[in-house]
């Protein structure tokens, strides 16, 4: 069986010798589901199912990103806390991928569980000096890390500050992204360098490397998070020296644009999505006909 590989832009042969084990970029629990996410779990399932059916073992991790600024600051608007936001949002991510059939994951690591883990990871950047202190959190240099923009195959002298990347005049370099950020805002935890909470991209990396060790074989995602998700994680595992096959990141679904305004909930929608068929790949089909027609 072939992928296609995001790395070398080429169709790789997946080994199906032995257990696949497969890491998925999950949701981030502010809001309800939209179509994007539902086209990149179901795509990611009709695989897994299909190689199941060919009687091949799969170790299937899925995160939730439970703590992020987007979450923090639904709970300040809602009067409530980030953790009834983000217990809402998983409990009702349940009911719509339950209610589409979508086989639930081995286990569904969240960034709030694995404050330790994150945290042993980051100071394994600093004692290399891949990492650095300033004002605001913890940063990763990208100028440690040469091979920075292989994934999303964008040149380092071409990416501009403020193109979805963290602005913040007290990093030595705007490039540098944040694996620990300050804050007095909770949720907040304490740490070596000051309390505050975990960038986005670092807790991908601690999870996948507790759940499915140093190397595994898929690592997956919609194609809005090559960059800068997938390209951060790519850098900070390759320099912490432990999952060196990160940076094969395979992205088995085409683009979700987020400019393209579809309103759609999985909820409202998985009468709709039952009428196509009992199959996932009836359901694609619907889902890439939308995304083309929208």
């Amino acid at each position: 069986m072939k992928l296609q590989d995001t790395l070398s832009n080429s169709e790789q042969e997946l080994d199906v010798s032995k257990k696949v084990r497969i890491y998925l970029c999950g949701i981030t629990v502010n809001d309800e589901s939209h179509i994007g996410h539902a086209r990149t779990i179901i795509v990611f399932d009709v695989l897994r199912k299909y190689l199941e059916e060919k009687g091949i073992e799969i170790e299937f991790i899925q995160n939730f990103t439970d703590v992020d600024d987007k979450i923090i600051n639904r709970a300040q608007t809602e009067n409530t806390t980030a953790e009834t936001i983000s217990t809402r949002y998983i409990e009702n991510y349940f009911r719509d991928f339950d209610g589409l059939n979508v086989k639930r994951a081995t286990n569904y690591p969240k960034a709030t569980e694995h404050i330790d883990d994150i945290i042993k990871f980051i100071e394994k950047l600093i004692e290399k000096q891949i990492a650095y202190t300033s004002k605001n959190g913890v940063y990763f240099s990208v100028s440690k890390f040469p091979e920075y923009g292989k994934l999303s195959k964008k040149k380092i002298d071409e990416l501009q500050s403020g193109a979805r990347i963290e602005v913040d005049e007290t990093k030595n370099d705007p490039l540098d992204f944040a694996v620990w950020k300050f804050s007095d805002i909770e949720p907040t935890w304490d740490s070596p360098w000051g309390k505050g909470r975990p960038g986005w991209h670092i807790e991908c990396s601690a999870m996948s490397i507790k759940y499915l060790g140093e190397n595994f074989d898929i690592h997956g995602g919609g194609r809005d998070l090559i960059f800068p998700h997938h390209e951060n994680e790519i850098a900070q595992s390759d320099r912490f020296s432990i999952c060196k096959n990160l940076d094969s990141c395979r992205n088995g679904n085409d683009k979700w644009r987020k400019d393209v305004k579809i309103s759609w909930k999985c909820k409202v929608n998985q009468t709709c999505f039952r009428k196509l068929g009992s199959k996932h790949y009836k359901i694609i089909l619907s889902i890439r006909t939308l995304l083309k027609t929208n």
